[in-house]
């Protein structure tokens, strides 16, 4: 999984007037939890752009001032209710022998025969929670719909893989295609006799 570095500094003070200081000056206060003791630092919001701004799944590095460094993922985040401007993040300490649960996002591909045939394709699952070493973390998932027909649906058992483990039932739909006024249904013998008739030359008159 790919990672961003975030420059922090560590924080002397952990009181409302400290935090409310480190907010004038475009500073986020922010807590590293899962080691022996929780780690307090800052660092500018702007830093953060590329890790809360985006889809994609990231861990990060957080590298302080003095030195230290330290291998983590965003646990949570706090927005201001009017200007949305970051408040306070929560990161949680990865470690190379610990597994860790983790928000990955699914990415389809291939082209649905029920699309094609006038189906509406339906996201049920835009992401899905996953545990596994570090190291096994995925940037994403890949989810081939080729084959979904019309009232076709994609389950989670399909997608599985040994490096990670699914936080979620069997029964999960990661999509689905439903049917529309304009679609039609084409089964698998109609498509087979489909192409047989396209293959076949024209008789000579």
């Amino acid at each position: 999984m790919k990672s961003i570095t975030i420059n922090g500094s560590q924080r002397e003070s952990v009181g409302k007037k400290a935090t409310k200081a480190l907010r004038n000056a475009g500073q986020v206060p922010c807590v590293l939890y899962g080691g022996d003791k929780p780690v307090h630092f800052s660092a500018d919001e702007i830093a953060f752009s590329k890790l809360v701004y985006t889809p994609n799944a990231h861990t990060v590095v957080i590298a302080l001032e003095n030195g230290e460094t330290f291998n983590a993922i965003l646990q949570d985040i706090q927005f201001h209710p009017v200007t949305d401007k970051i408040l306070h993040i929560d990161f949680y300490q990865l470690f190379e022998d610990k597994e860790i649960t983790m928000e990955i996002p699914v990415v389809l591909v291939g082209n649905s025969r029920g699309v094609k045939n006038g189906g509406v394709l339906r996201r049920n699952k835009r992401s899905l929670r996953v545990k596994a070493l570090p190291a096994n973390l995925p940037d994403f998932i890949e989810a081939d719909i080729t084959p979904l027909k019309i009232g076709g649906k994609l389950y989670i058992t399909t997608l599985e893989n040994d490096a990670y483990k699914f936080m979620h039932p069997d029964n999960t739909v990661v999509c689905q295609v439903r049917r529309s006024r304009t679609s039609v249904d084409v089964d698998d013998e109609d498509e087979d006799e489909v192409e047989a008739t396209a293959e076949t030359p024209a008789a000579e008159e």
